[in-house]
């Protein structure tokens, strides 16, 4: 049997919000970029989703105990969605 072996996904492991593949923040790059192709052309979707992922991540860390730093919350989940929204050039001057 031939076994390929797919790319691991960058999902987030819940309640600490690490991805399960790379151990780092999540969204982090990878996540970023998967997330960034899945909803191209959606950018209010995307948007309500990492919103909601927010508001989960940050309920999940009162329950561990933290506090969430909400500005720092914040640039991890929505803060690099301005970079995903410029468009792409087109090589012409």
């Amino acid at each position: 049997m031939n076994a390929r072996l797919r790319p691991r996904p960058h999902l987030p492991m819940r309640p600490a919000w690490l991805c399960r593949n790379c151990a780092a923040p999540w969204p982090c790059g990878p996540a970023q970029l998967a997330l960034a192709a899945e909803f191209h052309g959606h950018s209010v979707a995307l948007a309500f989703y990492l919103a909601a992922s927010m508001h989960d991540a940050v309920d999940d860390a009162y329950s561990l105990g933290l506090r969430p730093d909400p500005p720092a919350m914040h640039a991890r989940f929505l803060g690099w969605l301005s970079l995903a929204r410029r468009p792409r050039r087109s090589g012409r001057a």
